[in-house]
């Protein structure tokens, strides 16, 4: 897992809500699983009420809770003969399991959805569509991957589930060839800002301008990362906000300007620790990756003896965040240039 979906997962956490206000989209403002019924799906709300409260968890980073609680709902779905709850439970089973770097226990989950996974449910079919793709992409199969999310999008707007077609937009954006991505990222946002989805804007501003940085169009990254830290800051969680920030700083030191990145990555670098003594564990790579930035530009401002010390105590920071396991080439390219700048 690279650094960048170390990102993805933790700010598409702050999706809190499927609420969706378009009317500009054509719906009437129904939650999901109102939607759902809409479109033929019958299920009792004793089990969408389960299913609701697992997705809240699940939302809320609490993947091993969330997975239990889908697992439990896939039991007493299957039991009672409610395949579209179970192909959505089994789906969510598997990518709680994925979520949390496990992917081969997550397999039989998403084989067993699959089973009983039918085009004419839609709360079935489109869950089971976006776990699918995102274990495609866990394969290494990223073309079929995009197919797979092209399809949900499709499908998903066919039946009105448009949180879920933003979603669908959100993951080709990231599975998609160079071509695609920056189209499909203005596509979710355009839909998340004509729905009023909020959760999903600074998500959607953050790969834009991330895909922004990969093309090396910094003046477009920098004001796709301010958008995405003003929605950030709207959520009560401070990782969100301290990725927010730290992405801005990151490319105001690509632009050239130092001493503006030196301010805004210090802030950082200080909330980060302050969060590590607070007790959050998500802090200990933002701690490593700002405390590298800081290297980074004492090196560009030419003190090399004040840089290159701290990036070496970076890279401590980043292995004991796990770094080596969740994005072993990022690693040893970090490795590769402190030795080369000790040399």
């Amino acid at each position: 897992m690279t650094r960048r979906e170390i990102m993805v997962k933790l700010l598409t956490g702050i999706v809190t809500g499927v609420l969706v206000l378009g009317i500009a989209l054509g719906c009437s403002g129904e939650n999901e699983t109102s939607a759902t019924e809409s479109v033929g799906t019958t299920r009792e709300k004793p089990m969408a009420t389960r299913i609701a409260e697992a997705d809240q968890a699940f939302r809320n980073r609490q993947y091993s809770e969330a997975g239990r609680m889908f697992e439990e709902i896939a039991e007493s779905a299957e039991a009672e003969g409610d395949d579209v709850a179970f192909v959505e439970a089994a789906a969510m089973r598997a990518r709680s399991y994925l979520i949390e770097g496990d992917a081969e226990s997550g397999r039989p989950w998403l084989a067993r959805a699959e089973e009983k996974a039918d085009t004419t449910a839609a709360a079935g079919w489109s869950r089971y569509l976006g776990v699918r793709g995102r274990f495609e992409r866990e394969n290494g199969d990223e073309e079929t991957a995009t197919k797979t999310f092209l399809e949900m999008f499709e499908y998903c707007s066919a039946h009105g589930l448009y949180d879920r077609a933003v979603d669908a937009a959100h993951m080709i954006a990231i599975t998609g060839d160079p071509s695609e991505k920056l189209e499909w990222a203005r596509r979710g946002i355009e839909m998340a800002e004509k729905g009023n989805m909020i959760g999903w804007l600074g998500p959607l501003w953050n790969n834009l301008g991330w895909d922004y940085v990969d093309a090396g169009q910094y003046d477009d990254a920098i004001e796709a990362l301010r958008n995405a830290r003003d929605y950030h800051y709207m959520g009560t969680a401070e990782i969100p906000k301290l990725i927010a920030d730290y992405s801005v700083a990151h490319v105001l030191r690509l632009k050239g300007e130092l001493e503006e990145s030196r301010t805004a990555m210090t802030d950082v670098f200080e909330r980060a620790q302050e969060l590590r003594e607070g007790g959050n564990p998500d802090a200990v790579e933002w701690i490593g990756f700002s405390r590298w930035e800081l290297g980074e530009l004492a090196i560009a401002e030419g003190d090399a003896a004040d840089g290159v010390p701290m990036m070496r105590e970076a890279l401590g920071e980043l292995e004991q965040a796990g770094m080596p396991a969740w994005d072993a080439s990022d690693w040893e390219k970090r490795n590769a240039r402190v030795e080369e700048l000790e040399r």
